[in-house]
């Protein structure tokens, strides 16, 4: 397979597992539930699964990208074929591999919704216009997402623990992308 472009706005979204069949297919986990990122993207930038957080292609037994035929849920992953992987044993070649894909081609999101990758690393105030902290990660709890807000600088209190921030309309009064800032009803001895 021939390399290609590796885009710069990768995002890591999942992880190829066992072989499944005999024609090529293998199993697919993904790390987002509903996995729309991977189920629309018909190349998948590979990694080797050593390869640590460089986001970038390394030389390695795995490929640098697949050209996907074919995807679909199949139990609590994927499963999926891809042009120059045509039998098990190809398919065996591909297990642990990182699937990173670039963030341009993510469908769009309705009002109001948002990919997680786009709410790590925002700024986090509350209606007073003090700094909780930034966007480190979040949590699914499955009824809704938790913020895990880290807090920085000098002008945020001084707290030994991250906040824990339910992403609820309750809490959460507006996330704007473009100024990199969550604004929320959520107090500093919460």
């Amino acid at each position: 397979m021939a390399d290609a472009a590796w885009p710069d706005d990768a995002l890591e979204v999942g992880r190829i597992g066992d072989a499944w069949g005999l024609k090529g297919w293998f199993k697919v986990q993904p790390y987002a539930n509903p996995a729309e990122a991977l189920l629309a993207a018909r190349r998948w930038h590979l990694q080797n699964p050593e390869a640590g957080p460089v986001r970038r292609p390394l030389p390695g037994s795995v490929p640098g990208f697949l050209d996907i035929r074919e995807v679909r849920e199949h139990g609590d992953g994927l499963v999926a074929t891809a042009g120059g992987v045509d039998d098990r044993t190809a398919a065996e070649a591909l297990r642990g591999a990182r699937i990173f894909v670039a963030r341009s081609g993510f469908p769009k999101v309705g009002a109001d919704e948002f990919y997680w990758a786009d709410l790590i690393g925002l700024d986090v105030i509350n209606r007073e216009g003090v700094a909780l902290g930034v966007v480190a990660g979040l949590i699914d709890t499955g009824p809704h997402g938790v913020l895990r807000v880290q807090p920085t600088g000098p002008d945020t209190e001084p707290v030994a623990e991250e906040r824990l921030i339910p992403f609820v309309s309750a809490y959460v009064d507006t996330v704007d992308l473009a100024a990199r800032r969550i604004t929320v009803d959520w107090g500093l001895g919460y």
